[in-house]
Parts: structure tokens; sequence; C-alpha cells
């Protein structure tokens, strides 16, 4: 896409408030549910939508009740099977905030697009359905494992906010006492992953519990709904303060015959800002650049922040190309020909350490190989241990090397040149998304 036509004139995130959050957590849980639920309730769904799931022959409520998670659930063999696999993702307003929702899978098996949902994601919702936790008799509480595994991912990730819905309390006539154990034991198991800012909910998700409205029947709940829990939440992109980062995607160029003969830089601001006049670093040639201009449809600015895609002219007249990092100057990324990285394995075909794949980082692609599996996560315990292999759905941190040199910084630091991801060089098919961790 021209990267002038995506041009804006600030950060469309700090404009609107807009929060996007994602649903996750274990098969039948409730996460397509939910999510009708807060766009049938907040109104987020026109009247021909609504007599499509009506009419829906996958319905699978009793009488003239509505299936709320055919709104989400829109591929055929989703409404055949009555599960999620793909990412759904449903837009909707309320009057204090805009939302962009993914609704993710929770077989273990599509793990790998509940990855996808949750990367850029700045808040998550694990269901917990309280029908399938087992009570134990010592008072403890044994959370399922792809609960464990995406609250796993979401740290990872460094989702800021971690929001625990504690689905289908109706199964247990809105129990405080269930309800409590079912926390304490998630609270435990955050603690081990390092999650802190966490906020339980009560509700249920098909009888509209909590969700936009307060119900009577948890009066013992004095805390939000979960849409004022939704908009409440904070969304501070510390990207804005970040050090300059643009990944050039496009040289655009006019006829170089003419006497206004022009060389643009095409791309999306990932981090930091830009003016001209600043003194920039082209990475990984380590050639210096001075902004002369910044482009976009609407003409000459003088400076973009993050978020913007604009056309960068440089008074210089330098080999830049695709795949290239323009750099502030004075902290500019870091150049590895080797790397440590926490990796999702995503693919049905486990690690080949003998084979090289495709690394795709920011705008830039080079051939990749991994050297070696430092440690596998446990999801149960969270301990690492050692392991000979890498297959679907492990999470482990690896060290590789790659063809040409990448112009990165820590996840930590910057997710959009701390990410990364691997493609198998003969499908082509994405097989591992890694975060880069610096000094580790």
């Amino acid at each position: 896409m021209n990267a002038l036509n995506q041009t804006q004139h600030a950060n469309p995130d700090a404009v609107s408030g807009l929060l996007r959050f994602i649903t996750a957590g274990s098969v039948d849980d409730g996460k397509s549910t939910l999510i009708g639920r807060l766009l049938f309730d907040s109104k987020g769904i026109f009247a021909d939508q609504l007599d499509a799931m009506s009419r829906s022959k996958h319905k699978r409520t009793v009488g003239d009740a509505v299936d709320l998670s055919l709104l989400t659930d829109g591929l055929e063999a989703e409404r055949e099977q009555g599960i999620t696999i793909d990412v759904a993702y449903r837009y909707f307003a309320t009057p204090k905030r805009k939302f962009i929702i993914a609704d993710t899978p929770g077989h273990e098996q599509y793990t790998r697009n509940m990855v996808t949902g949750a990367s850029t994601a700045d808040a998550v919702i694990i269901l917990i359905d309280v029908s399938k936790v087992k009570l134990r008799e010592d008072g403890g509480v044994d959370l399922l494992i792809q609960t464990k595994r995406h609250s796993t991912i979401a740290h990872l990730l460094q989702i800021e906010h971690i929001v625990v819905a504690v689905n289908k309390m109706d199964l247990i006539n809105y129990d405080q006492a269930i309800y409590d154990r079912i926390v304490k034991a998630y609270r435990e198991f955050a603690t081990t992953l390092g999650l802190k800012d966490i906020t339980p909910i009560p509700l249920s998700a098909l009888s509209g519990d909590n969700v936009v409205s307060a119900s009577e029947k948890l009066s013992w709940y004095q805390g939000p709904t979960l849409i004022e829990l939704l908009e409440s939440l904070t969304v501070y992109d510390e990207s804005h303060s970040a050090p300059f980062r643009f990944p050039v995607q496009l040289v655009a160029r006019h006829n170089g015959h003419e006497a206004n003969d022009f060389r643009g830089y095409m791309g999306r601001i990932e981090a930091g800002k830009v003016s001209v006049g600043d003194k920039l670093v082209v990475q990984p040639s380590g050639q210096s650049a001075t902004v002369k201009d910044i482009v976009t449809l609407e003409g000459s600015h003088q400076s973009a922040v993050v978020g913007q895609s604009v056309t960068l002219l440089l008074n210089e007249h330098l080999d830049i190309s695709r795949g290239d990092l323009l750099a502030g100057a004075d902290r500019p990324a870091t150049l590895l020909k080797s790397l440590n990285a926490d990796v999702c394995w995503m693919s049905d075909e486990p690690l080949d350490q003998r084979r090289k794949y495709w690394i795709k980082h920011g705008t830039k692609q080079t051939a990749a190989k991994v050297t070696a599996i430092e440690s596998l996560l446990d999801i149960n315990t969270q301990q690492r241990h050692s392991a000979d292999g890498l297959k679907l759905n492990d999470i482990a941190r690896v060290s590789l090397s790659v063809q040409q040199p990448l112009a990165a910084d820590a996840y930590a630091d910057i997710r959009a040149t701390g990410a990364f991801i691997l493609i198998d060089e003969v499908t082509h098919q994405t097989v591992a998304a890694g975060m880069i961790r610096l000094g580790a």
C-alpha cells in the first residue's frame, strides 16, 4: 500500500482513546459468546446481523434465544463444530471509548492464531469456565493448561492489562466462595509468571450478568462491570518517548530525467518521532543522514510521530533500500549477527536445527539458523528445562545466527524492532514468532 495514503496527522490511538483487546482461554470457555454479548448489549450489531444469527442452522441455543457466538464464529467449520479457529476482529464503540476486539481460538492446535491476535493487544481477557476447573479437597484449584499457556504468552508479549473473567457463574448459582478460590489460584500462578496488573471479575456471558449491566445475582461483587472496566483501562504507548525507528518499506522516485528529481523513503514510524533537520543513521551501513523534508498526502510537515506513515527526504544521496532502518543518530539500534530470543513454535513440523529458515524482522528478510535451544518453558510450573527439539506450541529460549545483520532492539524496549517471525523456506509458512532478548 502506498505509504502516502496511510498518513495521519497524529497518533490515531491517542485521538480516539482506542483500546485493542483479545479474549483468551481454553476451548468452550465462552469467548465468542462474551464478545457477542458485549456487542449485543452495547448496541454494536445491526438488525440484519441479529436476524441472520436467529435463523442460523448452526444455532446452539434453546428456543428463541440468540446464539451470540455466531457473531464472531464466521467460518462454516467454526459454526459446524461450535469452536473458534481463526482470529475474528470486531469493532464497536461506547460513548467513552472505541474498541477493537480479537476473538482468539481456545483449542491448543490453534494457539498460533492466539499469538497473532495478542501481538498488538493492549489488554487480554482470560476467561475461566467455572464448570471446568478442578476444585481440590485441600481448597486449591487446578487451572486448565490453555489458561496457563495463554497467560504465559500474554506475559511474553508484555500485554499491559490482564482481566480474569470468571465465566458461567450461573452454573454455580453465583457462589462467591468458588469464585474466590479460582481467583486465588490464578493470582498464585500469575505470581510465578510475573504478571502484575490483574483484575478479576465474575460474570455470565450467556445471561449477560456483569458484562454491560450489573447483576443483582452478583450483589456481593462491588467492582465495575466488564464494559466499565474496559472503558477505564489506561493505554500508554511508550514508543512515543522511545528512540526513533523507521524501517524502510519502499524507495519512491520521480522521473529521474526531470530537474526536480525526487528520492524519498517510505514507511511507518514504529517508535519515537522525527523532525526536519534531525540527524539519523542508516542501519546496518552506518551512514549519516539529515532529514530534509517529511512528506504526506497533504504535503510537507515539520515533524511526525510513531504510528504515522510518511515519506522521508534526506539531504544526502545515499544507498538506502527496503529492509534498511533509519534510526536516531543519538540512540541507534543494536546490530546483531547472532541473538537470543524467546520463541513460540507455531508449526506442525518440528524444528530442524540442521536447516535454515527465513527470518522476517521489520521490513528486512534474511536467512537464519537456530544454533541452540537454551531452555524449554514448562507451562505448568514455569520452570525451564533442557530440550533437544521444539514442537507445536512449545515456548523456548533459543540462540540464532543470521546471514545479514539485523538492526534490532530488545522486545522489552521496542516491540516493533524486537519482534520477528521465522518462515519455512520451502513452504513459506510461518513456523515461529520470536521476541529478542538483549543481554540474556
